[in-house]
């Protein structure tokens, strides 16, 4: 066990990438000389040189594209977007190329590349820097998505990702950057599956990336209540572990889904749809959902907590679906 923050776990990922395999390499605005714009990648400049730490120019289009292409010729690229934001103006490398080109070629060609990227708010980073798009993201076929919300899974999905022949999209929650705790550093982590963070019988609360400290919170005020609360962390949004979504709804019987995405299309719906499709003869309540507010995040610090899903709104939905509320 070792006591580090989440950015520190990340880089460990890093690190221990690029020293296994000289086919990794890392490209983004900023990795290098800077040590990225979150801290990152901080010092692997000079542990690794510029041919292994490349930054890029200020196109989010050009050095995506660039990735791609890097991981068709054998290679093995780590790309950082520096905000989810700015992937939008990468959806064309993205999701025209990249997810699509195994079903195009017939299954001759495959795109090794994973792209991290700092997604979510709390930061007070405001409007255009505070998306929440990875439920956008997990509708595209042809594409993995993981979400680490522990030092576990910080450190450690990068590596199985880079042996993943496909694209894979791996978002950092900002907010957990400085979040600090006990590393596992015997965990095998692996990015296919949900994990049960905490047991209980009464509901499931279903969370990932910044919303599982939240869920863990809510689920230890309601042991307070004499309300047991289990928890699960999605990890992979792509594709979605059912199977474990599902065992637990039908053991507790009711579900509370917490997406920091807006309500409205959000990979909440997804998986209420598929509790239903799949438990609905299981279910002693209708399942719920607690998202962020429909409005561009402010930047206020009161009016972005209030826009986000916190602890005592998760706590209110949960009693309700009790019928304690």
């Amino acid at each position: 066990m070792s006591r580090i923050t989440y950015r520190e776990a990340l880089r460990q990922g890093l690190r221990e990438a690029l020293a296994r395999d000289p086919r990794v390499f890392l490209m983004g605005e900023d990795v290098g000389r800077y040590g990225g714009t979150f801290a990152v990648s901080k010092g692997l400049l000079d542990e690794f040189g510029e041919q292994r730490i490349r930054d890029t120019p200020l196109s989010e289009l050009g050095f995506v594209a660039a990735g791609v292409g890097a991981a068709l010729g054998g290679m093995r690229p780590i790309v950082e977007v520096m905000t989810v934001n700015f992937s939008l103006l990468a959806l064309d490398p993205l999701m025209n190329t990249a997810a699509a080109l195994r079903h195009m070629s017939g299954g001759q060609f495959s795109v090794p590349l994973v792209v991290r990227m700092t997604t979510g708010a709390g930061r007070q980073l405001a409007a255009q820097h505070s998306h929440s798009l990875e439920g956008w993201f997990a509708h595209i076929p042809g594409l993995k998505i993981l979400a680490p919300a522990t030092l576990e899974d910080a450190r450690g999905m990068l590596w199985p990702a880079l042996q993943d022949p496909d694209l894979v999209l791996l978002f950092e929650q900002g907010a957990l950057y400085n979040q600090e705790g006990e590393l596992d550093e015997s965990e095998v982590v692996d990015i296919r599956s949900a994990r049960v963070r905490r047991e209980g019988r009464d509901l499931t609360l279903i969370a990932y990336g910044g919303t599982l400290a939240k869920a863990l919170g809510a689920a230890e005020q309601l042991a307070g209540d004499g309300i047991s609360a289990e928890v699960i962390d999605l990890r992979v949004l792509r594709p979605l572990d059912d199977a474990t979504v599902i065992a637990s709804v039908r053991k507790t019987r009711r579900a509370l889904v917490v997406d920091e995405g807006w309500r409205s299309g959000s990979l909440a719906a997804e998986i209420i749809a598929r509790i239903v499709e799949q438990a609905f003869f299981d279910l002693d309540a209708p399942p719920a959902r607690v998202c962020s507010a429909e409005v561009p995040m402010p930047y206020a610090k009161h009016l972005e907590d209030a826009a986000l899903p916190q602890v005592p709104a998760i706590v209110a939905a949960a009693k309700g679906l009790l019928g304690l509320a």
